[in-house]
């Protein structure tokens, strides 16, 4: 049976490629999209995952709006300058026909949950505040899901939002210091592993030749988001494989290799939103302050990058 998801996510060029990925992948069954601010706004991350279910023809799948903004503090403000002023590379999408659904997403994945216990995993690709929202509002969910498997984070990697933090924990510190401080299984699919999966031209180009309407929307987009990556990286060719690697952990652990420790988030100062592991010399700290009391985190830290690829262009690129 088919593996229920809901996906969490502030479109963007790499959700995108997530979304498609997860869409394409009949080893998921795709519950409803959630949607928060991040990449963009949350009326245009909206506005994006309703255009992304159409171009998918899956306008069945519910979509929630969520938060917008973090739960202490002000949005820092859209990566426009990574995903274009739209979200999707400045391609100029018509407006979706279809609208969200009327429950907000904290409501809809509280309702999902505890209406499935044990079966829905929860795949958050961009901050963490809905999720943080939907366990304030009803606690037991950390009982009732399955897992979650977020994009985000770094414990051993330098940041891209800032030199100690990743984008997706630094748009809301606090939201995630309580995702991970839930007692509910947590897996984090952060830079430590995205930095080492880079999708070539080589890779790229096989969007450009494949001949079905999501592959093809990928291709117009993702023009935008490479030449971030190779202005910024310039040892780079290609991207990184952000929130699409979140996907491929769902579907294949064997992926990624693993280490279990406790994760702390830096709240103040300048290493603000920095995921900080409970490890010291390969020693366990969380009998320790200040991981004291904390539920290990499944923290990916190696990846069989080329496999990953193959999966994901393999499920987007074929007819």
């Amino acid at each position: 049976m088919a593996r229920k998801i809901i996906i969490d996510t502030d479109p963007g060029v790499d959700d995108t490629m997530a979304i498609f990925f997860a869409l394409r992948s009949p080893e998921l069954d795709v519950l409803g999209l959630t949607t928060i601010f991040g990449n963009v706004a949350v009326e245009l991350a909206t506005t994006n995952a309703l255009r992304l279910l159409e171009i998918a023809g899956r306008s069945d799948i519910p979509v929630a709006q969520g938060a917008h903004a973090p739960i202490a503090g002000r949005f820092n403000g859209p990566a426009d300058f990574v995903h274009g002023a739209d979200g999707q590379g400045n391609v100029e999408l018509p407006p979706p026909s279809t609208h969200a659904i009327a429950q907000s997403a904290a409501e809809f994945i509280i309702e999902q949950v505890m209406a499935a216990p044990g079966e829905i995993t929860l795949v958050p690709i961009g901050p963490l505040t809905n999720i943080a929202l939907a366990l304030h509002l009803e606690p037991r969910i950390a009982q009732n899901v399955r897992e979650v498997v977020l994009m985000g984070g770094n414990a051993y990697e330098a940041g891209n939002a800032t030199p100690t933090a990743e984008a997706n924990i630094w748009n809301d510190p606090e939201a995630a210091e309580a995702v991970f401080a839930a007692d509910w299984q947590v897996t984090m699919v952060g830079l430590d592993v995205t930095h080492k999966v880079n999708m070539t031209p080589e890779h790229l180009a096989r969007y450009e030749q494949a001949q079905n309407p999501l592959a093809q929307h990928i291709a117009r987009i993702v023009r935008f988001y490479r030449a971030f990556f190779e202005r910024h990286y310039p040892h780079l060719q290609g991207i990184y494989v952000h929130d699409s690697s979140a996907i491929a952990y769902v579907l294949d652990p064997s992926l990624f290799q693993v280490e279990r420790w406790p994760i702390r988030v830096e709240l103040a100062g300048l290493g603000r939103g920095k995921t900080w592991p409970g490890v010291v010399g390969n020693v366990a700290r969380e009998g320790a302050l200040p991981w004291e009391g904390r539920p290990p985190v499944n923290i990916c830290v190696g990846v069989d990058a080329e496999r990953l690829l193959e999966m994901e262009l393999g499920q987007l690129t074929s007819a």
